[in-house]
């Protein structure tokens, strides 16, 4: 696209959009992020400061949001999975705050899947998470420092994965949306993530499920790049962005698996 598809449209106008990875990040709220069974026996803690955790009735799996609303990125999302209790992370996955929710939303929902096959136990291949995205158009890059990168159409989006390394530390993934020197977001996959975490990620990532946002919600930079699905009339009021939504009334403590 070449010109700007919003500029007749009023700032709270409601709009679905696409692709997924320009269309900002959207309200924040911990119940569209995390669908995880509060009121059964998962434990969501939130704290007057601002962060909130949310906790696997092992206590092996924790996920946590910590706003920092006056950094750039408004802070960060966190899975980290421990082989026992409160010890040391196995592997961790991260995301700021500015990443779109739908994308949160998606990898947390696989996220229950595999707590429910083992978290350290997965054979989805890694390149299940990439062909996703050669399907859809991306490019594709390989350097010989053993990293190969997918890059979307327009150039504002990518997915880089390092197939080649000699330790188990460090970064297996990396995505982001917007300039690559200044991107808008970013997520992060530690070595040990299961792969079929990263392919929830990339599928949501180029889902053709619109997303919905208001005109003033999308970053300006990108709105060339936007396709508009559908507008509505009236807009509906859109949540506020908080920290942490309040958690459903009176859950269930959490049990010992």
């Amino acid at each position: 696209m070449s010109s700007d598809p919003f500029k007749n449209l009023a700032p709270d106008q409601a709009v679905r959009v696409l692709p997924r990875h320009l269309a900002g990040p959207g309200p924040t709220d911990l119940r569209t992020a995390w669908p995880f069974p509060f009121d059964a026996d998962w434990s969501l803690l939130l704290s007057e400061e601002g962060p909130a955790f949310a906790v696997s009735p092992c206590l092996r799996l924790w996920t946590s949001l910590v706003p920092e609303p006056d950094q750039p990125r408004n802070g960060r999302w966190t899975i980290t999975a421990c082989r026992t209790p409160f010890g040391p992370a196995t592997w961790r996955i991260t995301f700021d705050a500015t990443t779109p929710v739908e994308l949160l939303h998606d990898v947390h929902t696989e996220l229950l899947d595999v707590y429910d096959l083992g978290l350290f136990e997965d054979e989805t291949e890694p390149h299940e998470a990439y062909k996703l995205l050669l399907a859809h158009g991306w490019s594709h890059r390989i350097k010989k420092d053993g990293t190969q990168t997918f890059s979307s159409p327009e150039g504002l989006g990518a997915v880089r994965h390092r197939y080649a390394s000699t330790g188990s530390r460090g970064l297996a993934w990396t995505a982001w949306g917007g300039y690559p020197n200044t991107p808008d977001w970013r997520a992060q996959f530690s070595f040990g993530t299961p792969p079929s975490l990263v392919a929830a990620f990339t599928a949501s990532l180029i889902s053709t499920e619109p997303v919905r946002r208001t005109v003033q919600d999308i970053p300006v930079y990108a709105r060339s790049h936007l396709y508009v699905a559908a507008a509505t009339t009236t807009a509906k009021p859109t949540p506020p962005s908080t920290p942490a939504a309040m958690p459903p009334p009176d859950p269930v403590p959490h049990r010992n698996r």
